[in-house]
């Protein structure tokens, strides 16, 4: 499963994009994860998963330089995640905007290409013609002008994906980012940002409870449970023997017509008030 994009670069001697060395994280007496060493490649799809509470979307603001670790190191494109920060797009979960919201289309996804600025652009015109380039790319050119409180949640979700591919980014987080969405658009939002992968070689973090969608395009996997973790391809990881180890209680992993289901994993919405879901 998954492209040979990353293992290719891997086998080059790439430099990783992103490199944890024995990162920990915890909040008070509770850890999240811990002795996390991890390099991801040029290129590599990383889908990241687990239960609610264990650490998926700290995950990804650590790599966004929002979150210290507790312990340990992490570098983005060899350097500090915040200085980073440019050469990384994030495409959060999908949250409609209120109906009055003043801001067009192309106004949202103008921000990702001048850097989140307003007032008076500097190059009007580069950052027309750019926006109109992404606004085409993900398939919105059709309601460009249209606000944005007025769209559907599919709809929106693909500008997000247009303003968090302003830059080219060398880095793609998504955190959930197909969550709330039909099937249609869960297959386009994540074709989306394949097409960009496979476009540009950037590599990909994607966080979700549901790796069915991006399933194909998976490289490795980080599974994240009771305070500890496993790391491999999708066959290595989503296993009945691996995940019974994981979570300490027998899970049933099934395959049936080309989908996973995990079968017996424990209900952790008992955790959906942890630390990690009360960050900014």
């Amino acid at each position: 499963m998954g492209s040979s994009t990353a293992h290719t670069a891997a086998d080059d001697g790439a430099a990783p994009v992103i490199r944890l060395q024995d990162a920990g994280l915890a909040f008070g007496d509770r850890t999240l994860w811990s002795g996390l060493t991890l390099d991801v490649a040029p290129g590599e799809y990383l889908a990241v998963l687990g239960s609610n509470g264990t650490g998926k979307t700290s995950f990804l603001r650590v790599l966004l330089g929002l979150l210290p670790l507790s312990h340990g190191t992490v570098s983005v494109n060899g350097t500090r995640p915040r200085a980073a920060a440019r050469g990384v797009g994030y495409v959060p979960q999908q949250r409609g905007f209120p109906a009055r919201t003043p801001l067009r289309a192309r106004d949202l996804v103008a921000q990702g290409v001048d850097g989140h600025r307003w007032g008076v652009r500097l190059h009007p015109r580069r950052v027309h013609r750019r926006v109109d380039e992404l606004l085409a790319r993900v398939g919105a050119t059709g309601y460009a002008d249209a606000p944005v409180g007025l769209l559907s949640g599919g709809e929106q979700q693909r500008l997000r994906i247009a303003q968090a591919l302003a830059a080219d980014p060398t880095v793609v987080l998504c955190d959930e980012a197909l969550l709330s969405l039909d099937l249609h658009h869960q297959h386009v939002v994540s074709e989306l940002v394949h097409e960009q992968r496979e476009r540009t070689g950037c590599s990909v973090v994607f966080v979700t409870h549901d790796v069915n969608p991006i399933i194909e395009h998976v490289d490795r996997i980080l599974y994240l449970a009771n305070g500890s973790f496993r790391i491999g391809t999708p066959d290595e990881v989503l296993r009945s023997d691996v995940l019974s180890e994981l979570y300490g209680t027998g899970i049933e992993v099934l395959r049936s017509n080309g989908r996973i289901l995990v079968a017996g994993r424990p209900d952790s919405t008992h955790h959906t008030d942890a630390p990690e879901e009360l960050l900014p």
